[in-house]
Formats: C-alpha cells, structure tokens, sequence
C-alpha cells in the first residue's frame, strides 16, 4: 500500500528538528530510515533545495527554502508528485504559521511541536486520496517536476566517508547536479548583518590608511621596520575577505572565516606598540563580530513564489 509514513521539519543550517517526526513503527527498515534522516539533516546546507533518497521499500523526500527544510518519507510506490505536494503544502503552512526570526534563533528540539498537528492532518489527507480536494492542481507540481527533477541521493554516497563533500562542485540546475557553490545563495542579510558588514569596511580602510602612512614613515626613516607595513595591509585584505565571505557563498566558509579572524588577531598582536587597547580592542571585536554574522547566515534554498 502506497503512503506517506512520517514528516518533520528541521533547520537546515545546523539540523535542528523543529517539530517532530509522525512516525510511530518500530520495524527494521524504519529504524534505518531515521538513520537517514538523521544523516541527511547534517548535510543539508551542501543539498540542493529538492532531494530524493530511495531506501529499497521506502523514499525519502525533502525540500528546503529559507532555512527550513521539510523531509518526508513514504512508500517505494507512493507518486512522487503527491510526495512533493504535500512537502509544499507542509512549507506554505509552516512559513505562513512562524516567523522567520522566531526560526533562526530556536535554540531547543522540537520547539514548534504543535505544528505536528498539522503534519498528521495533511498526512491523513494525502494518504487517503479520495478525500484530496478536486481543485489540487497537480499538473503544475508534475510540470516542475519534469523541468527540475529532485536530486537522486544514492545510500552509497550517504554513507561514503566523506558525506557529498565531493558532489558540492557540480553544478544543479534542477537537472540531477548539486548547485555549484558560488552559486548558492545565502539567506536575507539581517541588520546585525549590515553593521558588521560596514565596521569590516571601516576596519579594512582604517588599516589601509596606517598602512600608507607606516610606508612614508619607512621613506623618510631608514630605520622603520617594514614588517609592520605587511601587517596593515594583511589586516586590510583579512578584512575584505570577511566582507566577501559574507556576501558569498564559497566552499569551507566557515573555516576560511574562523582563519580569518585568527589572522586579523595575529596582525592586531603585532601592532600592540602602534595602537593603544581602545584600538586593539575594536579591531578584533569588530572581526569576532563579522566572524559571527558570516557564521549565522546560512544557505537557503529556493524560495517559493506561490505564483504571484
């Protein structure tokens, strides 16, 4: 019998569920299935925004759009085109229902339980199919279905000991690929966003400008010490590169920004004779600051349009 078994919503930033999963079998194959939810929910930001992952008798579906991610799992035989109706029915719901803010900072599991009602109500519907309203309209589902169809996730590449690290440069355009990731886009700036933004800008011309005036001073006094010029100016390209690590999506951002703080950090120790504490200070909060802002602004996947 073809029907949807299970749902929940989960953040796709870090996986964290928000609601929680409907599933109450206790068989083998569902134990594994919750394996893969699990897994999957580790890597969503490296997933494109629509995925199928097919299990032997059961598939796991899911979409994500704006930070949230709505993840599905079914019947072999269930019609993909309903599995993913009833995933965007899940998300008109749920985006209509919380705020977007209230969803970025949910520190707790399961921190919108009640939206499982929801869920087990839609379920119930699209597991009985006779009782779906007759104005669904399925042809546009299944047109964009067959224009962009879901990524196929293999279990081997789910268990491969380096997740879909290595699928992450292929380029996704609703064919089978993975989106390239400078082509990912990243979820709407914030206004913490804008001020760490502009306080790297200021910081990077700040050390520009000392920078220029450490090369007069090694013109006109042979004695200066070059090395402290090579500081200002790594301290202004650490600086622009956190402007452009938030902006832009690139792979190991992360990484790259926590190295970029550590090397705004080094060049501010190395200038302690030239900058009093106030300066100090402000240099390297203002970068543990944008570090933080680069951290929390995630990938999203496609937003919906709902036809307006």
């Amino acid at each position: 019998m073809s029907m949807i078994l299970s749902a929940s919503v989960v953040r796709v930033r870090d996986g964290l569920p928000l609601s929680a999963s409907t599933d109450y079998d206790q068989s083998t194959g569902m134990q594994e299935c919750r394996k893969y939810f699990k897994m999957l929910s580790k890597k969503l930001p490296q997933l494109p925004d629509r995925c199928t992952l097919k299990t032997g008798q059961y598939n796991i579906n899911f979409i994500s759009s704006l930070g949230v991610s709505y993840m599905m799992l079914c019947t072999e035989n269930y019609p993909s085109v309903l599995a993913f109706c009833f995933l965007d029915e899940l998300q008109k719901e749920f985006i209509t229902t919380y705020n977007m803010m209230k969803t970025n900072t949910a520190v707790r599991p399961y921190c919108f339980i009640e939206f499982d009602n929801f869920i087990q109500r839609t379920k119930q519907r699209y597991n009985n199919t006779r009782s779906l309203s007759t104005k669904m309209n399925l042809a546009d589902m299944q047109t964009e279905i067959k224009l962009r169809p879901p990524y196929q996730i293999s279990v081997s590449e789910l268990g491969s000991a380096n997740g879909f690290a290595h699928l992450s440069v292929a380029e996704y355009k609703g064919t089978g690929k993975i989106s390239a990731a400078p082509h990912q886009r990243l979820e709407p700036v914030t206004l913490p966003g804008i001020v760490s933004f502009v306080l790297s800008l200021l910081c990077g011309a700040l050390n520009l400008i000392r920078g220029f005036h450490a090369i007069e001073s090694l013109l006109q006094n042979e004695g200066e010490d070059f090395s402290y010029v090579i500081a200002f100016f790594l301290g202004t390209a650490a600086c622009l590169y956190q402007c452009y690590l938030f902006v832009y999506y690139t792979g190991w951002r992360n990484a790259k920004s926590f190295l970029t703080f550590g090397l705004i950090c080094l060049c501010n120790m190395y200038l302690y004779e030239l900058r009093n504490l106030w300066q100090l200070f402000f240099h390297v909060t203002v970068g543990a600051f944008s570090t933080l802002q680069i951290r929390l602004r995630q990938p999203q996947g496609k937003s919906p349009d709902y036809n307006v």
